[in-house]
């Protein structure tokens, strides 16, 4: 029997040693999360219709940074384009503070019934790098946040829909050194349940837009039934004109850790104007 030429044994013991040679370990800076550092990209979730023939262009966000917190207030650096469509300086209501990860249907832009094949463009810019989304009305970008089987019955659209919230009130003034007193008042439908029982409303307060850091008592009131009513007191460390937001989740939604579907939860916004000079003593 032929001898194995020896020239392809070198070969067979170096892949060998390739396979079974360790990794490299990653160094601690690779293996984490990045916690800060990164950017924002603007998100075009679609468009649902409105009685009067006008359509809402849903948009989110999804902040990269695990940690990490950013306002970038309206103007270059967060601006909607055409401004014809929106208002000065790229003003469409989008928010000006995001919080860490991935929020989606945070607001909408609302257009004519003849908006017809025009573009709304979303340009955030983050540490000298831009990132845009483009929404249109094309019907691929049609969704319903009004309504969805997800927990209710599939035999009828209808069977699940968001909670009715009102925040009041909607607009008030108070001193720096006071508390805004929020309350939310809301009814659901009772759906989704679970082994029979409704899952409830979860609310959630944080800061839309603002010049300071607002703190919320409590920032999250875990989930009630189908009538709920709570209270949430916010500080404020600086004066300026705020605008708060309130998501109440029927436990359908994302707050309850459901992605991928636009419902079923509810925004709502209220103003605060705080009045005063300096800032909140940090003892307060």
């Amino acid at each position: 029997m032929a001898k194995t030429p020896r020239r392809w044994l070198a070969p067979l013991w170096i892949i060998a040693g390739l396979v079974w040679a360790p990794l490299p370990a990653l160094s601690q800076v690779e293996q984490l999360p990045h916690w800060s550092g990164q950017g924002i990209a603007p998100v075009y979730e679609g468009f649902d219709h409105n009685p009067d023939g006008s359509y809402n262009m849903w948009f989110g966000y999804m902040n990269r940074n695990f940690e990490e917190t950013l306002d970038l207030p309206v103007g270059p650096s967060n601006a909607f384009e055409p401004q014809g469509t929106t208002g000065p300086r790229g003003d469409a209501g989008q928010p000006t503070h995001f919080l860490p990860r991935r929020h989606k249907d945070v607001f909408n832009v609302v257009v004519p019934k003849d908006f017809g094949d025009k573009k709304l463009v979303w340009t955030i810019t983050v540490r000298g790098t831009a990132e845009k989304v483009t929404g249109t009305l094309n019907p691929i970008w049609e969704i319903d946040r009004r309504r969805t089987t997800r927990g209710g019955n599939s035999e009828s659209v209808d069977s699940n829909t968001p909670p009715i919230v009102q925040a009041e009130p909607a607009d008030q003034t108070i001193a720096l050194t006071d508390q805004a007193a929020l309350r939310v008042s809301a009814t659901d439908d009772g759906l989704p349940k679970r082994r029979g029982k409704t899952l409830g409303m979860t609310v959630v307060w944080s800061k839309y837009r603002g010049p300071g850091k607002v703190t919320f008592q409590p920032a999250m009131h875990p989930p009630r039934d189908v009538v709920t009513e709570a209270l949430t007191r916010a500080t404020f460390s600086e004066p300026g004109v705020y605008l708060l937001q309130v998501v109440v989740d029927d436990g359908s939604g994302e707050t309850a850790g459901n992605f991928g579907y636009h419902c079923c939860w509810t925004n709502a916004r209220v103003t605060v104007t705080v009045e005063g000079s300096g800032q909140r003593s940090a003892q307060r």
